[in-house]
């Protein structure tokens, strides 16, 4: 028995609910925002090539959300490696 009874939700709140809001932001980030061109929307209409069972391929945009989200996670990954590789702790 824990000597602290709300220990489990309060692990849930710092864990359960930034990950929820990561996912609702990854979501919404894939299919709306990018950086606006020139051609974006022709490259959204445009079908590259073709593949069996009617699947189509274009060469949309990549969502900048998704770009954010990727490159926080390898610099988080890389910092992680860096200040525990330096500090000399043991993991």
């Amino acid at each position: 028995m824990r000597y602290f009874p709300y220990v489990n939700l309060e692990h849930f709140i710092y864990s359960g609910i930034p990950a929820l809001i990561l996912i609702l932001i990854f979501a919404v980030s894939l299919g709306y925002h990018h950086f606006q061109g020139k051609e974006d929307e022709l490259r959204k209409t445009r079908i590259v090539n073709r593949y069996p069972d009617r699947i189509e391929d274009r060469n949309a945009p990549f969502p900048l959300g998704m770009i954010l989200i990727m490159s926080g996670a390898i610099l988080w990954a890389l910092g992680y490696i860096l200040v525990h590789g330096l500090l000399g702790i043991r993991i």
